[in-house]
């Protein structure tokens, strides 16, 4: 997955959603968290876009922004509060 045209001045909490066939995961993270994240980049030369890919490879390293569907409402407004 490549979560795109991230701009870290739009928001103060970012929802990833990831559906596999048999499996939907919910990743919450605040701009802090993305824009220091390891893996994100800059999506266009020299723009203000960022990326971020998940893949099989870095896949558990976003194990400590999984959210249940019940537990994300409360998650983004604590991730939130805390900016």
């Amino acid at each position: 997955m490549n979560f795109q045209q991230l701009k870290l001045d739009a928001c103060d909490v970012f929802v990833f959603i990831g559906v596999w066939v048999d499996d939907v995961v919910y990743w919450a993270l605040s701009t802090d968290e993305v824009q220091n994240d390891r893996y994100i980049s800059h999506q266009h030369r020299g723009g203000v876009e960022y990326q971020i890919g998940v893949t099989g490879r870095n896949l558990a390293d976003f194990d400590r922004y999984r959210a249940t569907q019940a537990e994300l409402p409360a998650l983004v407004i604590q991730k939130g509060n805390v900016l």
